[in-house]
């Protein structure tokens, strides 16, 4: 078992107690623990588990490079010092894994298109260390390396964020002598450009596709490339875009921490845990003039010691598939044992030594800590309210569904939900996962089967002169049979499609209040009962109740449902998430098919403290919305006004 808190400084660190020592040690744990796993040459890394989609022979290799990571960034912040001989035993794994005649060889680029991937974090560890690893390697062992990543030369990349990879193992290959093309990394520059959104926000890709990825890959692969490529002038004059891109995203993205460490429970590879923490450590190290170095690790150090306290290391130092202890759902179907360890991403901030600001700076409050907030993210459609008094991030969404509008999709638990936390997560498994429940607003069909959303259209992002967050979206209702089966990557599936009425839907949120606005298009002829979801609660055990209302203990999630909805109640989904053995999700309904042209109205609510009251609603003539919230403040939405938005079709 680790043993952290022996580190712990509260004078420098007043909010988590960790400082650089806690990092090292975690890395430490992580990487002897590993050593039990290893093949006799140290090429291969085989966690224990069952294998990944992709065969043993990738799982190994993902080990390798994952770890390779975590050892890189430990020497690299270190000078070169290596107690722990790193560098050394990772020598050995590289010479025989490039080494074609090695019965312990890795699978090539040419072979698999996963070792696309690892080999990006094998280039990367080879420059941070190079005075240290690369050329001290046999030249031998350096041609086989060069000849290993030479496949990347020329080869076809997914334009997502794989381009990168690419472009980081030409760029070493170049730094070395090795083969690369100047065209490759300019096609893959010029292609990652259409990633850029609003506000320093990436894409990955062409979709609306925003999850832990921006940080994590899309915000740290070009500053890292920039670095390795300094001096060249097509480098030199892209890095302070970069920069800037980077800072305007950090300051949505310390937004997006709770005070418990927990980053969001949104989007796919969740399993990699504290590599949402990667994002402010490359901050820190480009040098950001904001956030300060202090709240950098304040929102780092809080995610690494969310999960350690919770399960993740385990109790044999290994990282599972899970979020906080193993929860084997929670893995995409390529996963294997060792793809949890791009979490040693995190361990970034090793890379830059003990006397930098990041490590000697007093630790800042998470906005969190310091105050509630309403905060509009435009890139990916989120409207965004922390609350001081239970620490609590929530996100309401109008603008992500991995998608793009006018799609047919079946609903992505990860990406289409109406709303993500750092206290909840979505239903990820069971009938409730392919089936919105939580979070949703749908139609019932004859057989009760409730209708998707993705491919909505957003109509509005904006704030109230009261500071209340405002949004809406509009959508086209749609049953989908999916046809056949497919890997799961975590996104919508297609299918047999039946197409429904328009939904309108207008999202105020105040504090731990969202009041949501529902109308079917006046032109709607199919129709049927209209269901609306509220948070998804985790519990250690199931209620039985006859309100929309529950408790864990510490947590509260209530939907209060306005005229016409008049079916209430909690549904109880067993091992449903990775935060506890069930998951409760208020809903309530209507009896007979929703009205069309008629605005329903629900108040949901997720909070720390159970509400003494909830916000009201009442008309002022039919397009002009009064709403009294539980703080005092008054609020007018004027329906028509917002949704006027881009593409409104005709209702």
């Amino acid at each position: 078992m680790l043993m952290l808190r022996e580190f712990d400084d509260l004078r420098l660190s007043p909010h988590t107690g960790w400082t650089r020592n806690h990092w090292a040690a975690l890395a430490d744990h992580l990487l002897l623990s590993a050593r039990r796993y290893t093949s006799a040459s140290h090429a291969r890394v085989s966690f224990p588990g069952p294998p990944g989609g992709y065969g043993t022979d990738v799982d190994a290799l993902e080990g390798f490079a994952r770890t390779f990571l975590a050892a890189g960034f430990r020497v690299a912040g270190e000078g070169g010092r290596d107690p722990l001989g790193l560098m050394e035993w990772y020598a050995r794994g590289l010479a025989a894994g490039t080494d074609p005649r090695s019965p312990e060889r890795w699978v090539r680029l040419d072979e698999h298109d996963q070792a696309k991937v690892e080999a990006a974090s094998i280039a990367l560890v080879l420059h941070l260390t190079k005075p240290w690893l690369w050329d001290r390697l046999d030249p031998i062992v350096r041609e086989q390396v060069v000849d290993y990543l030479a496949p990347a030369v020329g080869s076809d990349y997914p334009p997502i964020n794989w381009i990168w990879f690419q472009i980081v193992v030409e760029q070493f290959l170049a730094s070395v002598g090795g083969p690369f093309e100047r065209a490759d990394i300019e096609k893959g520059l010029s292609f990652t450009d259409g990633f850029a959104r609003e506000n320093g926000w990436y894409a990955d890709g062409a979709e609306r596709a925003y999850d832990h990825y921006a940080g994590w890959a899309l915000q740290f692969y070009p500053l890292m490339w920039s670095e390795m490529a300094a001096g060249d002038p097509a480098a030199d004059a892209r890095r302070p875009l970069y920069l800037e891109r980077l800072e305007r995203y950090l300051g949505d993205a310390v937004h997006l921490i709770g005070a418990d460490g927990s980053p969001l429970v949104q989007g796919r590879s969740l399993i990699y845990r504290f590599a949402a923490a990667t994002q402010f450590w490359a901050g820190a190290r480009a040098g950001t003039a904001t956030p300060a170095p202090g709240l950098l690790r304040r929102a780092a150090s809080g995610i690494a010691r969310h999960f350690t306290e919770r399960g993740a290391p385990d109790e044999d130092g290994v990282l599972t598939s899970g979020w906080h202890g193993a929860w084997p759902p929670l893995a995409q179907s390529y996963s294997g044992p060792g793809s949890p360890y791009w979490a040693a991403k995190g361990f970034f901030g090793l890379s830059l030594p003990a006397d930098h600001p990041v490590w000697t700076a007093v630790e800042e409050p998470l906005p969190v800590e310091s105050g509630d907030y309403h905060r509009v993210v435009r890139a990916p459609g989120w409207l965004v309210s922390g609350t001081r008094a239970d620490g609590v991030v929530r996100v309401i969404n109008h603008g992500t569904d991995h998608s793009h509008p006018g799609t047919h999709l079946t609903d992505s638990p990860l990406y289409a939900r109406l709303g993500y936390s750092t206290a909840t997560s979505p239903v990820l498994a069971g009938e409730h996962a392919a089936d919105p429940l939580d979070q949703s607003v749908v139609l019932l069909d004859q057989g009760g089967r409730p209708s998707h959303r993705t491919g909505f259209e957003t109509l509005l992002l904006d704030r109230l002169p009261s500071r209340t967050a405002i949004g809406a979206s509009r959508w086209q209702a749609h049953w989908v049979t999916p046809e056949g089966e497919r890997p799961d990557h975590g996104y919508g599936r297609a299918g047999t499609v039946r197409l429904g009425p328009w939904i309108d839907l207008i999202s105020a949120v105040r504090g731990p209040w969202e009041v949501r606005l529902v109308r079917l298009a006046a032109t709607a002829a199919e129709r049927g009962p209209l269901r609306v979801g509220g948070w998804p609660l985790p519990a250690p055990e199931p209620v039985q109740t006859d309100t929309a209302a529950v408790s864990n203990g510490t947590m509260h999630s209530r939907v209060v449902a306005g005229p016409g909805l008049d079916l209430r109640g909690v549904v109880a989904a067993g091992n449903s998430s990775p935060l506890a053995p069930w998951t409760l999700v208020p809903w309530c309904a209507t009896t007979t098919p929703a009205l069309p042209d008629r605005w329903y109205d629900v108040a949901v609510f997720l909070g720390g403290q159970e509400p003494d009251r909830a916000p009201v609603l009442s008309w002022d003539g039919p397009a002009l919305a009064r709403v009294a919230w539980p703080d005092g403040t008054y609020d007018l939405l004027d329906t028509a006004s917002a949704l006027s938005g881009p593409g409104t079709p005709p209702l």
